[in-house]
């Protein structure tokens, strides 16, 4: 299929960027990597009237800054450029879930604020962002405001952001010094979208589990990371399966989701618990 008509427009700077998104309205969308937008235009699941064009703005949107208090991520940082960053054990979760979305072409186009806004259930950044405790600031022409990561994700394919707002960037703090973090998933082949992910982090008296593929958007396991912190990793992986609301769907049902999460779960807690 053809995607709809719609007007284009090439941004110049974030701030060009917010002026045409509010002239656009509420059927105006921003485009970067295209990875998700464009399948969506193709099949004219979603109908812009309006397409900006960020993906030029790499001075502004396109730094990885970090600091002793955690990352800086630029909305439009590549999924390959995470995939490739920080060595220290505390991100290898992060990294870990980068080197998962899909194969390298698309690794190499693919932004994190796309993915993020995109919110597919069964993306792996958004999982890590809410185990990570994320903070997203997303701008409009009047100013901007900072949304936490479990309430940005609202349900399948719907985000916190609203008409005239761009995703401008993502605030991780840092893990503790000796937090070791790890993603693991299980997907149908390697690229496949996951039929369930998991991330995991763990260091004393800190402890991150969320689980991603399972429902409509990522979700923590409190009593997961407090059993995980306490070193009873097997039961940790028992709650994060019990504890979850988890859909059925053609790939997996409910029964064998769970069971899924479970043994994933369990899976990523291996990389992070003390040899």
């Amino acid at each position: 299929m053809k995607p709809p008509p719609f007007a284009y427009a090439r941004a110049t700077s974030v701030e060009h960027a917010l002026g045409l998104l509010a002239e656009g309205g509420e059927d105006a969308k921003p485009i970067a990597g295209g990875q998700s937008l464009v399948p969506a235009l193709a099949y004219r699941l979603v109908r812009p009237t309006h397409l900006v064009d960020i993906g030029r703005l790499d001075d502004e949107l396109g730094q990885v800054r970090a600091a002793d208090d955690g990352l800086r991520l630029g909305a439009l940082v590549r999924h390959r450029t995470l995939a490739d960053g920080e060595r220290e054990p505390r991100w290898h979760g992060l990294r870990a879930a980068a080197r998962h979305i899909g194969h390298d072409a698309i690794r190499v186009r693919g932004t994190i604020g796309g993915s993020l806004v995109h919110a597919d259930p069964a993306a792996e950044l958004p999982v890590a962002i809410v185990a990570l405790g994320g903070d997203l600031v997303v701008q409009t022409v009047e100013g901007s405001r900072v949304v936490g990561a479990e309430e940005f994700f609202v349900a399948p394919f719907t985000t916190a952001v609203a008409p005239g707002e761009l995703l401008v960037e993502i605030r991780l703090p840092a893990p503790p010094p000796q937090a070791r973090t790890a993603f693991s998933e299980f997907a149908p082949r390697a690229g496949d979208f996951a039929i369930v992910c998991v991330f995991a982090g763990l260091a004393p008296g800190w402890a991150r589990i969320a689980v991603g593929g399972v429902g409509g958007t990522p979700v923590r396991v409190p009593r997961a990371e407090a059993l995980a912190a306490a070193g009873a990793f097997d039961d940790a992986a028992d709650a994060a399966a019990r504890d979850i609301e988890v859909y059925g769907d053609r790939f997996a049902d409910d029964n064998y989701r769970r069971a899924l999460v479970r043994a994933v779960t369990r899976r990523a807690l291996a990389e992070v618990q003390p040899a």
